[in-house]
């Protein structure tokens, strides 16, 4: 199902405070951070010529962030650069001048991190974030998992010296008990979720999400014409989309959001004009995305610049990873996690129905921009609904730059 943006402010400008967070300016501090982060490097942007020949569209360009920072997800790019942005400011207010990224390891800002503690609540990957953060200064860190964390990602946040809380619920559960305990401990909250009197901090997070259209747009050949992206609260697409706006204005691609049916907060916000928080019912496999109320920074940001609002089933994210897995026309094998490819999945949903085609101008000339936002994040599950290791799919670029 597939709607357009009917809202009000659809195509107004951003409100001044997002359109700051999203600005090129911030973008470029964003890219000034990563610089001086040990192994950054730009994530690679892979063409799918074959898919794009198959669907009748002139061009599929994916934006791989299974390689980011070593974490296997975009998320890499927002909490942990939260987080250091907090200790710099804290640093800064306690030391009486201004301290700089190059600063950050210096005797006295670490001895300010160390008495710092930052929490969230996660489906995985953000928490995965906000823990390399606080291990990269120094600073405690608590992380809140609900039940239907899996055990390989809570190992994965682990790894970086974070304490682990599990909960009962729910990922909206988790943000309401992580929230509740850290305010009670003096904790600073990096959710990358937003509600009322809590926005600065999901604003840095999304922020950070920038540095992903800045590379894509010097990577690609031209400017997109269309881009779908993923959704859980909101904030990736809602950082993307806004960005975009941004930079190109009037001349931005049309925008797809894509939600799972089974947690489409987004979606069933814009049927209804507001932000609307959906029923818990059967869990998604699309884990990463599975929210069911949607951030309040980002519904701003995507009821001006979000052209359309789409869900796809559980089949449709499990048969795109498997089609990137198992590429065909040449195209490169792609690791895609549970959620990753959904983006995509939106777009081969459209493609298959005239109506949508005709409904978002998805014709034989669009340039359609992707995200595949995580790989493997949990390797025994992609094993299991994929059918080979990550490392059998990986293998098989190597084998096709042999045969070509």
């Amino acid at each position: 199902m597939l709607l357009l943006n009917s809202h009000v402010d659809h195509r107004a400008i951003l409100d001044p405070c997002d359109a700051d967070d999203l600005s090129v300016e911030a973008a470029r501090k964003v890219e000034c951070f990563l610089r001086h982060r040990e192994g950054h490097k730009e994530t690679p942007l892979l063409s799918l010529p074959g898919l794009a020949r198959e669907i009748g569209v002139a061009s599929i360009y994916l934006k791989d962030e299974a390689h980011r920072l070593g974490l296997g997800s975009f998320k890499a790019l927002g909490g942990s650069y939260a987080v250091i942005r907090l200790v710099l400011e804290e640093a800064t207010r306690r030391l009486g001048s201004v301290i700089n990224i190059s600063e950050l390891h210096t005797p006295e800002v670490k001895a300010i991190a160390r008495e710092m503690t930052v929490s969230c609540a996660t489906d995985g990957n953000h928490g995965r974030s906000v823990a390399q953060g606080a291990q990269l200064v120094g600073a405690k860190c608590v992380i809140f998992v609900h039940v239907g964390v899996s055990d390989e990602r809570i190992a994965a946040i682990a790894r970086f010296g974070a304490q682990i809380i599990r909960i009962n619920g729910n990922y909206d559960d988790s943000v309401a008990e992580a929230s509740k305990v850290a305010a009670g401990n003096d904790w600073i909250t990096v959710s990358d979720t937003s509600w009322p009197g809590y926005e600065r901090i999901p604003g840095l997070v999304m922020q950070g999400y920038t540095a992903l259209v800045s590379e894509a747009l010097r990577q690609l050949p031209q400017a997109p014409t269309h881009v779908f992206v993923q959704s859980g609260v909101g904030g990736v697409s809602a950082a993307i989309a806004g960005h975009f706006s941004v930079l190109l204005g009037d001349s931005r691609p049309f925008f797809t959001v894509v939600d799972p049916a089974r947690a489409a907060c987004l979606f069933e916000s814009a049927r209804a004009g507001h932000p609307v928080k959906v029923d818990h019912g059967q869990p998604t496999v699309m884990a990463m995305l599975e929210c069911y109320e949607p951030s309040l920074v980002a519904w701003r940001i995507l009821s001006r610049v979000a052209d359309a609002f789409m869900t796809v089933d559980d089949a449709d994210a499990i048969s795109v990873m498997r089609r990137l897995a198992n590429p065909r026309h040449g195209d490169p094998a792609v690791v895609a996690g549970e959620s990753g490819g959904v983006g995509l999945a939106g777009l081969l949903k459209v493609a298959s129905d005239q109506n949508l085609r005709e409904k978002s101008g998805l014709g034989p000339n669009a340039r359609v921009f992707v995200i595949n936002t995580e790989g493997a994040t949990d390797p025994r599950l992609y094993e299991e609904l994929v059918g080979l290791l990550p490392a059998q799919v990986t293998a098989r670029n190597t084998t096709l730059t042999k045969d070509q």
